[in-house]
């Protein structure tokens, strides 16, 4: 691929846009960062907060641990972090910077200012809209559809910023209907490696770091240091434990940040952490471990792009699948194990449910990556799953399409009885 080509750019500017980082789990940083950016509207300390946020927020913030918050849990705790210590300019590393005196405040807070949570439904997967009182003063802030994305700041009656929400797209970001698979094939063997180091070295530092604070400390379920203990220390184990073990701690309050994927840390880790563990490993050398992210991550968006930011449908089944793919690349796969191994990898752990953010989020993650080098694994000894395969169709997109169909459309009753599961009427 030339870099004059549409899709080179396209492609270049996908990673930018997603491989940022960020402190703690996605959903209540968001949050945080709603309540910071309203409370700087608002201009004062507020004496009443209300939060109103779709199914899927409610239910990927209620059991995550905050960051920064001496193990505070849940979207009160979210909210006020971003009232008392937010820097809203730092977007997803909000609440990177708290000092001791500032989370007593948050409790003191949570105490004695009323926050009230509503579920909303206004027909949007990714809502939230934070409103913040003082006095006959109010502001308020809406983010939709993703993480960074303010669509409303108003305050007292004046509309300081509208942007107009189209559904569920993504308005501000490159498209991501340019990816396919043979293209990304084509720009992971053609890239020029400065135009992604930047962003690839930075998803290698950060991700290493915490999957390595997760395997020392004790968090959550240390699901990482479980597989250890029970597998061994060989190659395929390491390369789940890293995994696994960045989502113990970032689950459970680590206050180390991650470069993400498709809006989620736990994403972001699955599809590099055993890409870097391999390539160690096997000595491949720079080069071609950032062409083996470079792969995995674009993999991964590729299949999170059908199914929506968030969904009933586990997103580390798709970065384990992509995993499979990076890893794949580093053992000298062509163009057909790559694609095999995704279709494989998804024929194998499609039904895992998305049930929150919490500490089981690691043990999925353990499942999805094993599922990836077994797909692999399999087409390196003659064997694959076939079309009519339940949803496996010919070809790795239309297989993807039928994924991101079943995620988005087919789970999204699923989703609300899960919601109604986790939180029922009281959120």
């Amino acid at each position: 691929m030339k870099k004059t080509d549409e899709k080179y750019g396209a492609y270049v500017q996908i990673l930018k846009e997603e491989l940022v980082p960020a402190m703690g789990c996605t959903e209540p940083i968001a949050l945080a960062y709603a309540a910071a950016k309203a409370r700087e509207v608002l201009g004062a300390m507020p004496d009443k907060v209300m939060i109103d946020a779709s199914g899927s927020i409610i239910k990927n913030v209620k059991s995550v641990i905050v960051p920064n918050t001496n193990h505070l849990k849940g979207i009160p705790a979210a909210a006020v972090a971003g009232i008392i210590a937010g820097k809203a300019e730092k977007e997803l590393e909000v609440i990177a910077s708290v000092s001791e005196a500032e989370i007593a405040a948050m409790k003191k807070f949570l105490e004695e200012v009323p926050v009230q949570v509503r579920h909303i439904d206004n027909g949007i997967t990714f809502e939230i809209i934070v409103t913040e009182y003082n006095g006959e003063d109010y502001a308020k802030v809406r983010i939709a559809n993703y993480h960074t994305n303010i669509v409303l700041i108003e305050k007292n009656g004046e509309v300081l910023l509208e942007k107009e929400v189209q559904g569920e797209s993504e308005e501000g970001l490159t498209d991501r209907s340019l990816l396919d698979m043979e293209s990304i094939w084509d720009f992971v063997n053609t890239v020029d490696i400065e135009d992604v180091r930047e962003v690839i070295g930075r998803q290698i530092a950060y991700n290493t770091a915490i999957a390595e604070e997760g395997l020392r400390g004790n968090y959550g379920a240390n699901i990482g240091s479980v597989l250890l203990d029970m597998e061994g220390d060989n190659l395929r184990t390491r390369a789940k434990a890293k995994a696994a073990a960045g989502s113990d701690a970032r689950m459970n309050g680590c206050e180390l940040p991650v470069i993400i994927n498709s809006g989620s840390g736990n994403q972001g880790m699955t599809c590099s952490l055993p890409v870097i563990e391999y390539a160690e490993d096997m000595e491949a050398g720079e080069e071609k471990l950032y062409r083996a992210l470079t792969l995995s991550n674009l993999v991964a968006i590729h299949q999170k792009t059908g199914i929506g930011r968030l969904s009933a449908y586990c997103g580390a089944v798709c970065a384990g699948a992509a995993a499979g793919a990076g890893i794949a690349y580093l053992c000298g796969g062509t163009y057909e194990d790559i694609t095999h191994t995704v279709v494989n990898a998804l024929a194998i752990v499609s039904g895992i449910v998305c049930d929150g953010a919490k500490a089981s989020c690691a043990a999925k993650i353990a499942a999805a990556v094993d599922a990836g080098i077994l797909g692999f694994n399999m087409y390196k000894r003659g064997q694959q799953f076939y079309a009519g395969d339940g949803i496996v169709t010919k070809g790795a997109d239309s297989t993807i399409r039928n994924v991101g169909r079943l995620g988005k459309e087919g789970m999204r009753e699923t989703n609300e009885e899960i919601i109604e599961i986790m939180v029922g009427e009281d959120c």
